[in-house]
């Protein structure tokens, strides 16, 4: 895939390299600085890929470094060198926390282990920072060496050579425990009279593991519906509970991922998702949900300006969930006019205060119960003297929220087993529920 890594400075000029081959004259890096004008002056914006004398280069930017690669191949998977090179700054800010051209020529010793270890002739190998830590250290810069053996021969740790490389063997815990975090945002765009634009959900699913040897899990979702869209009758798992018969739903996630551990085989086959975990905290799987859903927190935000001298804000927020639900740590930010000063409020519930750097009001409902409704005002000064059509809002009303226990999509956790064959202890699952806003939660003006 790759001839070589390249790390250079903020002109392009060469601060460390690693080449994988030799098929790719050391010129051609030379040449970088030189090219990086010429593409600049060409359309004024620098494509992260081109072509030069046969020699593909491709490069990322990262604070003040260009991090890039080159080959010669007219068949690279792009999407492959790019997703490497922005994990390998990830692996980096593990070890360096900060990557920049100082801390590149301050570490280099352990930059230069790191990519023997990440890439192989010019293939991705290992980019999980748990295995790396495990021979490369921060301290020593060095590999781990086997003192059980008479001659000083660097190894390579046991996880490479099992079947399960993302977990070390011998992990022992007191209790044993497994979280599992079920969590969507929500990004969605509304007009001002509750016409939904665009909604969708991005789900992850997340897992803290604290369990000792080497557990075996399943997890078993409410519905096998959300993996293939069917209209048969399926009845769950039998249970000490009464059984219950549901119609499949329709519902298709998009962009559905998994984590290396789990078994893929068994999930295409089965729609089963088992899984022997890393130690601590990771992604288990994500997905994306494109559907048409109703507002969870929803505000009708009114902004008046009388005579260029002052301006009134009314906005009425309503939480559309279920009354036993409750959105946590609600956050609305309302656009007011740039010159606008010296507010004064009205309020029913949480607390307002003026963000002048952003020109906005920002409403805080620490607690906001479904199916309740709270409203404000305020009132602002117009210093300046503009014409009341200079004062187009276009600038959306933004929104935050958190919801607990509960799921748009849907998702539900049914079961989650572990199992460990050889020390056959007890364990306890625990599963928590969040939905949430996403980035682009928004009301346009």
């Amino acid at each position: 895939m790759s001839s070589g890594i390249y790390f250079c400075d903020a002109k392009g000029k060469l601060l460390l390299s690693r080449r994988y081959k030799d098929d790719i004259p050391i010129s051609a890096i030379e040449q970088f600085p030189y090219l990086l004008i010429e593409k600049e002056q060409e359309s004024n914006v620098i494509p992260p890929c081109f072509s030069h004398n046969g020699v593909q280069y491709l490069f990322i930017q990262h604070n003040d470094l260009y991090i890039l690669t080159l080959t010669r191949s007219m068949y690279a998977n792009v999407a492959q060198v790019f997703s490497f090179l922005h994990t390998l700054v990830d692996v980096l800010q593990e070890y360096m926390k900060v990557v920049e051209e100082e801390s590149i020529k301050d570490n280099f010793v352990i930059i230069y282990e790191l990519l023997d270890e990440v890439m192989d002739s010019g293939i991705p190998q290992i980019t999980d920072t748990k295995m790396l830590r495990q021979y490369i250290t921060q301290k020593s810069f060095k590999l781990i060496r086997s003192a059980k053996k008479k001659k000083n021969v660097v190894r390579p740790p046991s996880s490479l050579t099992t079947a399960v490389s993302w977990r070390p063997e011998g992990i022992k815990y007191k209790k044993n425990e497994a979280f599992l975090d079920v969590i969507e945002s929500i990004n969605m765009m509304m007009t001002q009279q509750g016409q939904v634009l665009r909604s969708e959900i991005l789900g992850k699913v997340k897992v803290r593991s604290r369990l000792s040897g080497m557990p075996d899990l399943k997890l078993g979702l409410n519905d096998k519906g959300i993996f293939t869209q069917s209209n048969e009758e399926e009845e769950d798992e039998p249970s000490s509970q009464p059984s219950i018969t549901r119609k499949k739903s329709n519902i298709e996630l998009e962009d559905l991922k998994f984590h290396q551990c789990v078994r893929l085989s068994k999930f295409e086959n089965e729609k089963i998702i088992t899984f022997i975990p890393p130690d601590g905290d990771f992604e288990l799987m994500s997905y994306r949900l494109s559907t048409p859903i109703k507002p969870l927190i929803w505000c009708d935000a009114k902004i008046q300006v009388h005579s260029r001298s002052r301006v009134e804000v009314h906005c009425r927020a309503k939480a559309q969930i279920k009354a036993k639900s409750t959105a946590n740590n609600v956050e609305i930010l309302i656009p007011v006019p740039n010159d606008a000063d010296s507010p004064k409020f009205r309020y029913s519930h949480g607390s307002i205060k003026w963000v002048p750097e952003k020109n906005a009001i920002l409403w805080k409902i620490k607690s906001f119960p479904g199916g309740k409704d709270y409203s404000m005002a305020a009132e602002m000064g117009l210093p300046s003297v503009n014409d009341i059509a200079d004062y187009n809002f276009k600038r959306p009303v933004q929104i935050k929220f958190q919801i607990p226990y509960f799921t748009t999509s849907g998702i539900q956790v049914r079961y989650l087993k572990i199992n460990e064959p050889k020390l056959q202890y007890n364990s306890y699952p625990w599963v928590r529920y969040i939905t949430q806003s996403g980035e682009d939660y928004i009301i346009r003006m």
